[in-house]
């Protein structure tokens, strides 16, 4: 079974990691050609200090090959912040983004193969010869491309800032006026990404931030066609009403879509998805043209995320009328 997983975040990790324990495939295969390939969000990618800073990649790489800080779900385990600190008593800005010494590590390698000319998919696969995550992690592009915000600014005015910085720095706190992905328009999907979605049994949209995780990967041109055209099960990142985690309510405020399960499901459409996992707290969910599930939906340990994924391949399998 080929599953393609559009992901960005915390929340797609550790529903990738439930994912493979619901495959029944480990975190270092052994044969070449893995069940899973990830399309990973690189609208997040920052530059800060000379490095290029691909957190959602990293995110997922880490946490499939066992090297995230459970905790906070991003960053490394037994992380420091040696670099960080001599930074900012050289008076180095920003001060805001939490560059942790062994996460700096990561970005050197990937800073130097870049400057030799080697494309962002090309590193990755190199960074993940070390992390043996078990998938495929492809960049949904090897263009350069961020997600911006709009805010207001004083006096009367409006400014973009990286959503990095609004993101981290002002906490969401400050209200988008708009979120846009600079370079999407001209972006191209990186090598593999067209193929694997084209080959998949199923799409699985895991519970990552509607807007600027799984929405950034969409406005990647050819993308959004491409997965039309083939079975997608999304599981919500809303519950009751309110994320699951993160500020994903400021972002779909943004773009005038409501929190809820079924403005998400409405604002992905119905060309988009065939199939809507939502939780018990939302069963009342209906969206014409979309077969909705119910089940809970709370990611709490490794079995309940198991569970939730293999919800999403059974109903997979039923819209293709395949035997799950």
């Amino acid at each position: 079974m080929r599953i393609v997983v559009p992901a960005g975040g915390i929340g797609g990790a550790r529903f990738l990691r439930g994912l493979q324990a619901a495959l029944g495939v480990g975190a270092e295969p052994t044969g070449t050609d893995p069940a899973i390939t990830v399309i990973g969000n690189t609208g997040d990618d920052i530059t800060l200090f000379g490095l290029r800073i691909c957190p959602d990649l990293d995110t997922v790489m880490y946490t499939l090959g066992g090297g995230i800080n459970e905790e906070q779900g991003w960053g490394r385990a037994a992380e420091s912040f040696t670099v960080k600190e001599e930074l900012a008593a050289y008076g180095m800005q920003p001060t805001w983004f939490g560059l942790g010494d062994r996460d700096t590590a990561t970005h050197i390698v990937r800073a130097q193969m870049m400057a030799a000319g080697y494309p962002l998919s090309a590193v990755t696969a190199a960074l993940c010869d070390r992390w043996r995550p078990g998938v495929r992690l492809l960049p949904m592009t090897d263009d350069r491309v961020e997600t911006h915000v709009v805010v207001d600014d004083e006096p009367g005015g409006r400014r973009a800032i990286h959503f990095q910085e609004w993101w981290i720095r002002y906490r969401a706190a400050l209200p988008a006026r708009e979120i846009t992905g600079i370079g999407a328009e001209d972006a191209a999907p990186a090598p593999g990404v067209l193929e694997a979605i084209d080959e998949a049994d199923a799409v699985l949209l895991p519970p990552s931030n509607p807007v600027v995780s799984i929405g950034s990967v969409l406005a990647v041109p050819g993308i959004r066609e491409a997965l039309e055209r083939t079975t997608v099960v999304g599981v919500s990142p809303i519950i009751g009403d309110a994320p699951v985690r993160g500020m994903a309510d400021a972002c779909l405020k943004a773009i005038g879509v409501e929190t809820s399960a079924q403005a998400v499901a409405e604002h992905y459409g119905p060309a988009l998805l065939d199939g809507w996992l939502v939780d018990k707290a939302d069963e009342h969910t209906h969206v014409d043209g979309v077969a909705v599930r119910s089940l809970p939906l709370y990611m709490s340990d490794p079995e309940a995320t198991a569970a939730i994924a293999r919800a999403a391949l059974d109903l997979a399998a039923q819209l293709k009328g395949q035997p799950s």
